[in-house]
């Protein structure tokens, strides 16, 4: 239980993963707690999809543990799995299957009762009514990424991990998802969003996990990022920039 009384939904303890000439993550350790947003920050290399793809379990556990809404990923893979969605930063939906068939076949999958509604509901929130029998090797990048929202947001999952999820789409859509990520935090589900957009982060992550060069550099709120380097307004591409600026620069 957290201190707030609020559960934890997410724990990686200790997570690392080797590839044959470098470590990406080295004892990464950390906690989401439901209904919470945490921001995953971290320049290009730091570690972040490969830490979002071990803990979806497309990558194999190296090294560590990760507990899913009480279910660990190695003992219990099927019911962590369950409480999971995933949406890369470029979705690949079946080439052909239609719109309508992703939300049944997803539907299916994990055995999501009464979402004939939900599926409506989401639809009309990501502006795809009209692209319904549409397949998905029709689709563009944007409509893609608007149908993978879709597909994770159907079963109500407990986790939901979240890739660079805005890169391809308009104004209306970027609007659309991120009142979309707030209620789904206020559902109750927990939802980690790696972004290199600093200002998306700062605007919806609740807490902050800043990785550098496969390493936890800060885990905590904005506020407290700000009072340990000692800035009292400075923006979280601000800082993150001064913390992760090579020495010697």
């Amino acid at each position: 239980m957290s201190p707030i009384g609020r559960r934890v939904a997410l724990r990686v303890e200790g997570f690392s993963k080797t590839y044959t000439d470098h470590a990406a993550v080295q004892d990464l350790s950390f906690e989401v707690e439901e209904g919470e947003i945490l921001g995953l920050v971290g320049a290009n290399g730091a570690g972040k999809t490969t830490t979002l793809r071990s803990i979806a379990g497309i990558l194999p556990l190296q090294a560590g543990r990760v507990v899913i809404r009480g279910h660990d990923l190695i003992e219990h893979e099927l019911n962590a799995k369950r409480e999971l969605a995933w949406i890369p930063d470029d979705p690949q939906p079946f080439d052909n299957l239609t719109v309508d068939e992703h939300l049944r076949f997803t539907a299916a999958l994990y055995g999501a009762k009464d979402w004939e509604s939900r599926a409506e509901q989401l639809l009309t929130t990501f502006e795809l009514l009209e692209k319904r029998q549409a397949l998905g090797g029709e689709l563009s990048r944007g409509m893609r990424q608007k149908l993978a929202f879709c597909c994770a947001w159907l079963h109500k999952p407990g986790v939901v991990l979240m890739d660079e999820p805005l890169s391809g789409l308009d104004p209306r859509g970027i609007r659309s998802a991120k009142v979309a990520i707030r209620d789904l935090a206020r559902e109750g589900s927990s939802v980690i969003l790696s972004s290199h957009l600093l200002e998306l982060i700062e605007e919806l992550a609740d807490k902050l996990l800043i990785v550098h060069k496969g390493r936890k550099v800060f885990a905590g709120t904005l506020t407290e990022l700000r009072a340990q380097f000692s800035t009292a307004e400075g923006s979280l591409e601000e800082i993150f920039l001064a913390i992760t600026e090579p020495k010697g620069t």
